[in-house]
């Protein structure tokens, strides 16, 4: 219990640094001790009620949002970005934010590897031109046939390869094969293969999350997947996909001859990336955001906010 006199003291202190805005030695000198003991007071205000500090910017709430998914999914950085009137538009902000904060970690990256989609399309648009000769972009999946060229995973390596002023690669095959047994033979061709070995190697990778099920599902659409893969697809659990490899809802890989017939990089090299950053947007992503977080697969995550919240409460959810 404070007396009245500790009680004043500690009231005038706070006033003055508060208020008035001074600083710690300005106040220090006025009352005449040194600055760390006004840095107690400080404190000391703050335990006994005295002060109560109160964050007033728009920027809060996504800002908490971050930090939980932070701690309960093991990552290293989440951004999440406010909603905007139209999908198009947060897209448009998530690719922004991830572009920025991709530029900001280049510093020792030497490859980077990208898969593709709607939203790694949007991070490529926004991203800076960037002198960095000595990179290399690798695509992390093959192609997708004539149509939709401009979000495919090649497409993409050639545009963020002419921002940075570097190199790229290109995996000229499908990204999904008829059969296992022609998967091999294509993996097993010298330009393929080398591809393949670079992709393994990267510094960085970029990469979109799906969710198989949305009426306007790019692999639907394109004939990768069929109603029967789709209904298949329900019955073993599958939530979504990670550069065309689909996952469950706890992140394990799910038990259907589509993931043997991917020609790119699998899930477990893909954990083993040293830093793999994820781009998400839309509430019908919540399951597919989920299985990957729950696999351990992204280390940074970037995300419009209503899907970060979603994908928070589902998480405390299961925590319960």
């Amino acid at each position: 219990m404070l007396t009245w006199e500790e009680r004043r003291q500690l009231v005038k202190i706070a006033s003055l640094y508060y208020v008035e805005g001074l600083t710690q030695e300005q106040i220090a000198k006025r009352v005449g001790v040194s600055r760390p003991i006004i840095s107690k007071y400080l404190q000391r205000a703050k335990e006994h009620g005295i002060v109560e500090v109160f964050i007033k910017d728009e920027s809060l709430h996504t800002v908490e949002l971050e930090n939980k998914l932070e701690k309960l999914f093991d990552l290293k950085d989440v951004v999440v970005v406010p909603n905007a009137e139209s999908i198009e538009l947060t897209k448009k902000s998530v690719g922004q934010a991830a572009a920025n904060l991709i530029a900001k970690n280049l510093k020792k990256v030497k490859t980077i590897g990208i898969s593709w989609g709607t939203t790694l399309a949007e991070v490529v648009k926004e991203f800076p031109y960037i002198r960095k000769d000595d990179v290399r972009v690798i695509p992390l999946v093959g192609g997708l046939g004539s149509q939709f060229v401009d979000i495919h995973a090649n497409q993409l390596a050639y545009e963020l390869a002419r921002k940075l002023n570097g190199t790229c690669s290109y995996v000229y095959a499908p990204a999904f094969i008829e059969s296992t047994e022609l998967r091999d033979h294509l993996t097993s061709l010298p330009d393929i293969k080398s591809v393949l070995d670079e992709m393994k190697k990267a510094d960085m990778a970029l990469v979109g999350i799906g969710n198989p099920y949305h009426e306007n599902s790019t692999l639907k659409r394109l004939g990768y997947l069929t109603d029967d893969d789709i209904e298949e697809f329900k019955k073993v659990g599958a939530v979504g996909d990670l550069s065309s490899r689909f996952v469950d809802i706890n992140g394990d890989p799910i038990t259907h001859s589509i993931n043997d017939k991917v020609i790119g990089i699998n899930l477990n090299e893909i954990r083993d990336i040293p830093l793999v950053i994820g781009v998400a947007v839309g509430d019908d992503k919540v399951n597919s955001v989920f299985g990957v977080l729950q696999g351990k697969y992204l280390d940074i995550l970037i995300i419009d906010e209503f899907t970060a919240q979603a994908v928070l409460e589902k998480k405390m959810k299961n925590i319960k």
